[in-house]
């Protein structure tokens, strides 16, 4: 085992002690998830994970990604302002101490979905639907605008614009205010790589690993 998979391990053991101590029935509420015996069931980005202190799996059984574990847990954890509401939304870099994770935002998440769907809107529209995105609503013109619910109260917004004979493509992801209420600025990273990571498998009808 490298020092990296020690580390990750010992986070990961850190969480699951963290989780025994929640209150199922009080977390599920809070956040919408389910009680299934001793353990908890939540959807992310349409599939259904099982997470107890005893150990987090996805629809397979298995131990998802680490950073995967990491939002799921922080999610069940967060105890959450319950006045939080759905409604506006803010890009990342307007959450607090997003500041040190921006360029990793703006290159392996919003650049990364532009470079990678550039000149493919089909497929893009095609992994949107498959991982259940909706039109978004939204006035602007774009190529593609799509809300996807990532976790039951966390919603992202993809906009997207595909190259043309003048510009680049372009893309940007947008989170709904209460978020913060849910994840740290960390978290927030994470999903929005959690969300190219399943778009590129949607396109190619893969499930995400």
């Amino acid at each position: 085992m490298s020092a990296e998979e020690t580390v990750f391990e010992k986070h990961y053991r850190f969480y699951l002690e963290q989780l025994r101590g929640l209150s199922l029935k009080n977390t599920a509420d809070a956040v919408g998830a389910a009680v299934e015996g001793d353990a908890l069931r939540l959807v992310f980005f349409g599939r259904t994970y099982t997470v107890s202190g005893d150990g987090i799996a996805d629809p397979c059984g298995t131990r998802p990604p680490y950073d995967c574990c990491v939002i799921l847990s922080r999610y069940l954890l967060s105890r959450p302002n319950t006045t939080a509401a759905e409604g506006s939304w803010m890009s990342f870099r307007d959450f607090k101490d997003a500041a040190p994770l921006t360029g990793f935002f703006a290159n392996d998440v919003e650049r990364a979905i532009s470079s990678h769907f550039s000149g493919r809107l089909d497929a893009l529209q095609r992994a949107s639907d498959t991982l259940g995105g909706t039109d978004a609503g939204i006035e602007a013109r774009y190529d593609l605008a799509s809300r996807f619910t990532a976790l039951p109260k966390v919603s992202l917004l993809l906009l997207f614009n595909d190259e043309d004979e003048e510009f680049a493509p372009t893309s940007s992801v947008l989170f709904e205010a209460c978020t913060e209420a849910y994840l740290d600025a960390e978290c927030i990273a994470m999903l929005g790589s959690q969300l190219f990571r399943h778009l590129k498998a949607a396109a190619r009808g893969l499930s995400p690993t």
